[in-house]
This record gives structure tokens, sequence and C-alpha cells, in this order.
């Protein structure tokens, strides 16, 4: 007896392609979003454009925590919406095979997908966040070259403010540069210049020379006449500023691992405030997987249309069902984190009621004859597009008889 039958190749191929192209949709949606906000502040902070393609690569394990649902849940319902339209439901349940039996190709996409998202939110998402706020820490200290902005007045160590007017080259070659530099011995030199280029030294790292070109320099002193000399190059040294150094990971408890969240969450050590925050996040972690397995179930229960219909609306619940999941679960971790609820309570419970409702949907269009879960809001918007269907079209021919009289 063969495991897998040709019914089941069909409906892994009608599983998947939706399946990919709805998470391929959805982590590019949140990615492009993100990916404004992150143009604009790498951007304010003079930091190298490819910098956003990174911090946008480690984001990606966080929004595949979401757009992982949103495919399985996607692909699953498009397939069995495209048997029920097409009345191959009904001939392959006519032949004895039940919901239930149809739906072991979405439970072995479920069940792999579900151990892929627990790796994602055990081990990868919790490094990938750390790198993350990394390269944003050293955005701010200026350890990725972003300290010196151009068109404005960088203070370098207290003693040296530098302003260049543009830079080509990808920064090889500045222009317009204005230095003003404070000796320790009262000595002022002021220096303008018209272009110039950093150079590194080997044999400290600390230092960096600013080879200038074609400029001036004042030298005003306490104890001596000033000066004006021109150049046709200077070099002028620049200490660089002391970089500190990023924490360790784990500041937070959106960097811990899974089995360290165990670990701290059941401490003596750890505090009341850090346990409550540790044992949310975990429990938030765990609750997100394990709705993973439920989603065939309610793809199922909103992708069969009512007998002669054609409607989409099973399509608009399933999202709004999965987001608003999502949301709540983020809430319920945020209420739990302050210690205010219980987090087995606070992640758990939206669990059970979600899963509740899912399992009489299940039922409800699985074993009771002729039953449709959202039959009733079928109806309810099906009243309501035909009101609003027959209001504009009174409109217009309102509006064509007024036109030809």
């Amino acid at each position: 007896m063969r495991i897998f039958t040709a019914i089941d190749r069909y409906l892994f191929r009608l599983v998947l392609m939706p399946m990919l192209a709805v998470f391929l949709l959805a982590a590019s949606l949140l990615v492009l979003d993100k990916m404004l906000r992150l143009f604009d502040f790498v951007a304010t902070e003079g930091g190298p454009v490819s910098v956003v393609f990174k911090m946008l690569a480690d984001l990606l394990p966080e929004y595949a925590s979401l757009a992982i649902p949103l495919g399985l849940m996607l692909g699953t319902l498009l397939a069995f919406r495209k048997l029920a339209v097409s009345s191959e439901l009904d001939a392959l349940r006519s032949v004895g095979l039940s919901y239930t039996r149809l739906l072991r190709v979405p439970y072995l996409f479920a069940i792999g997908l579900a151990v892929l998202n627990l790796a994602i939110v055990s081990y990868v998402q919790p490094l990938s966040r750390y790198y993350y706020e990394q390269l944003e820490f050293q955005l701010r200290s200026g350890a990725l070259g972003a300290s010196i902005k151009m068109g404005e007045f960088n203070t370098l160590k207290d003693r040296m403010s530098l302003r260049i007017e543009q830079s080509r080259d990808d920064g090889r070659l500045l222009l317009g540069i204005f230095a003003r530099v404070a000796e320790a011995d009262g000595q002022v030199l002021t220096i303008s210049a018209r272009s110039g280029r950093f150079l590194a030294l080997k044999e400290n790292p600390d230092t960096i020379i600013l080879r200038l070109n074609d400029g001036q320099m004042v030298q005003d002193s306490p104890h001596l006449t000033p000066r004006v000399l021109g150049f046709s190059q200077h070099d002028l040294p620049i200490e660089l500023p002391a970089l500190e150094k990023f924490r360790q990971r784990g500041g937070r408890e959106r960097e811990y691992f899974l089995p360290e969240l165990l670990r701290i969450g059941w401490s003596d050590r750890t505090s009341q405030a850090d346990r409550a925050v540790v044992k949310a996040s975990l429990n938030f972690r765990l609750a997100e997987v394990v709705m993973i397995l439920m989603l065939p179930l309610l793809a199922v229960a909103l992708a069969v249309p009512p007998k002669r219909s054609t409607s989409s609306l099973g399509v608009f619940i399933s999202i709004v069902m999965v987001v608003a999941y999502h949301k709540v679960n983020e809430y319920g971790q945020s209420v739990a984190a302050l210690g205010r609820v219980d987090p087995a309570l606070a992640l758990w419970g939206p669990f059970a009621v979600f899963a509740a409702i899912i399992g009489w949907m299940y039922w409800t269009i699985a074993y009771v004859p002729g039953g449709q879960p959202i039959g009733a809001l079928e109806r309810f918007f099906g009243i309501v597009s035909k009101r609003v269907l027959a209001l504009f079209g009174g409109r217009r021919l309102r509006a064509n008889g007024a036109a030809a009289q």
C-alpha cells in the first residue's frame, strides 16, 4: 500500500505554489516597509548603503515567523478553494475521501514548517536580532565610518572641529574641507583646503592622516603673532575617538536562545521581574509555533464557499484571524512581561480560544451536513453587497436619465 497516492501528489502541487508565493509576498512587504525607515536612519547617521541590506537580512528571521503561518494558511486555503469552486472537492468526497484524509499533505507541510519555525524562534531569530542591534550600535557610535557627516561640523575628541562639504568615490575624495584644531599649548590652527583624503597608519590604527591639498592655514598662538600659510599638500593627524564595545548577547530577553530562556526562567537566582519577562518570551515563541498545527483546519473551514457561490470572504477572514492572533499574542507578552498576568494564561488563553473556534469551524464544515461555519457572515455580506450595487446602479440610471433629458 502506497503512503502517497496521486491525489496526495496533486494536493502537494496545489498547496506548494501559492504557499511559496504568499510567503515571498508577505516577507517582501514587511521588508519593504522596514527598508524605507532603515534608509532614512542610515542616511541620517551617515553610514554606507550596504549596511541597510545587512540589517534587513538580520530582520528576515523575525519576519519569517509571521510569513510562514500566512503562507501555510493561504496556500492550503487557496488549494482547497480551487477544488471546491471547480467541484473537484465534491468528486473526491463522493469516492470516500473525507476532509481529514485530504488534510494529510497540508499537515505534512504544517509539521515541517512548525519544526522550521521552532528552530527560527529558538536560535536563528535571537542571534540575528543581536547582530541587528550590533549594526545599529556601530552606526550610532561611528564604528562603520559613519561618525563624519557631510555638510555638518563634526567634533573629534573635543579638540578638533571638522567640516567636509561633499565626498566622491565612496568617500575616498573629500571636497571643501574646513578644520579647526586646538593644541594643548593653546595654539589654534584654522585650516581650509580644496580637497583631501583619509589615509590609515598601519603602525598606529588609532590615528589616521587627513592629507589636504591646495589650502591655507591660519596659526594663532598666545605667544606668537598670527601667521597665514599656504600649502599645496599638508598632512593633518587625527586621533580617532575610542569606540565603545558592544554588549554581549543576552542584554534583552528576545536575544536568548530557547534553552537559555528555560534555564533563566526557572533559576532561583533570577529576580521576579526578570522571570516574568523571560517566561513571557518563552510562552510567546511556543504559542506561535503550536498555532501552526491548527492552521490547516482553519484553512479548510474557510476555503469552501456556499453552493453556487464563489465568494472569497474566507480568504479575507483567514488573514484577519492569523494577524489578529499574532497581535493578541504580542499584547499578551507585553502584559505578562510587566507581571500583571501569568505568562501561561496571557499566551495560552488566547491559543485555547482560537483553537476552540477553529475546532468548531472545522467540525461544522467536515461533519455537519451542509454546514457552513461562516454562513451567517456570507449571507450578511451578500445582502450588503447587493444593496450597495443597487444603490450605485440606481444613481447611474438617474444620471443617465438626467443626461438624456
